[in-house]
């Protein structure tokens, strides 16, 4: 039966590996060399259609328009903090929107990617979360989110701490981290590229065994059942299995591995904490970041004050483990991850007739 009317999407050439890309050409009958051509025009240039492809025929890039989209996407929105911080907000779908944020310091500029569309681990403290999940982010969406930035010439290093947890999204994160890093690609090194994960044990140990990029860990709590309150994730791999995790890998002279650490008041930030902290960690490489909580709307939960902070911090120190305060930055432009997409989620519901 004929189908009328329906909008059939193509494919999109963005986030193919250089194999993918052979792969594509050998369908096409293309020339084997024309995957290397579109790998340098997608991750080396900043082109915005098949025409600006000077050195592969006509006849060739009107082939590939026929079955492929370019997937280069603008953003649609961008908020600026006084700090030089700025959100980006990038259209998935007519619904769908991503963040994405730029930050600029003195001695490098990271960018921050998500990796899903919303999140289903439901961690009570987070705004992403508060969506629900939406979507998978492919690897192109992901690297769209560089290849369309148009801060994309200053960036130094990569964090994978935007909307979504990827190790949920491993497959689409693994193809992404390769396009980053390789040589047909963007040539990043992977001693850039940061994954943080709530610690979805099969897929982190994957990514232990065949990447080379940092990895940090949201803990948040180091006690079983304060940690499940905060992270049901606990309930499937608590966190004691994901740290025995990291210490079986072999992770080379100069891989990184940070503990993330949000500080609440009164809440997680004793000296119970720092001891059980010490204890959980005795055996491990690495690095405690504590992140001061910027509020949610309608999540219970009071950020620490600045002297306790400071002083847990210390403990910490104390303890032998190297641990730095986070600076807070675009405080005033919805800081928390997920508030700018959210609120762009609930605007177009809200207009949708």
């Amino acid at each position: 039966m004929l189908l009328t009317g329906l909008s059939v999407q193509k494919e999109h050439l963005l986030g193919k590996t250089l194999s993918d890309l052979k792969v594509i050409a050998g369908e096409l009958g293309l020339p084997a060399y024309v995957a290397a051509q579109l790998a340098y025009w997608l991750y080396k240039t900043n082109i915005q259609s098949y025409d600006e492809m000077m050195n592969i025929s006509k006849k060739v890039r009107l082939l590939l328009a026929e079955h492929y989209d370019l997937g280069v996407v603008a953003s649609v929105k961008v908020q600026e903090s006084t700090d030089g911080t700025k959100k980006y907000l990038f259209p998935v779908s007519s619904h769908k929107f991503i963040e994405t944020a730029f930050i600029p310091e003195e001695r490098r500029s990271t960018i921050c990617v998500s990796s899903q569309v919303g999140c289903k681990m439901g961690c009570l403290f987070c705004a992403t979360g508060r969506q629900g999940f939406q979507a998978q982010l492919s690897a192109g969406q992901i690297i769209n989110q560089l290849r369309s930035l148009p801060e994309r010439e200053l960036i130094s290093n990569i964090v994978f701490m935007g909307m979504g947890e990827p190790f949920d999204n491993p497959e689409e994160v693994m193809k992404a981290q390769e396009i980053l890093t390789a040589e047909y690609g963007f040539e990043l090194s992977a001693r850039r590229i940061t994954v943080s994960t709530i610690g979805i044990v099969p897929a982190m140990e994957v990514f232990l065994r065949e990447s080379k990029c940092n990895l940090a860990v949201s803990v948040h709590s180091p006690f079983d059942e304060e940690r499940r309150r905060l992270m049901p994730i606990q309930h499937v791999y608590p966190i004691k299995e994901v740290i025995e995790t990291i210490n079986r890998a072999e992770l080379g002279k100069y891989r990184r591995v940070s503990i993330e650490y949000i500080v609440f008041g009164e809440l997680n930030d004793t000296q119970k904490h720092v001891k059980e902290l010490a204890r959980l960690l005795n055996k491990t490489r690495c690095r405690i970041n504590l992140i001061r909580f910027h509020p949610v709307p309608n999540v219970p939960l009071p950020p620490t004050n600045e002297d306790r902070l400071i002083e847990f911090q210390r403990a910490l120190n104390e303890k032998g483990i190297f641990t730095t305060i986070r600076a807070s930055r675009g405080l005033d432009i919805d800081a928390a991850c997920g508030l700018l997409s959210t609120k762009a989620l609930v605007q177009r519901e809200n207009t949708d007739f």
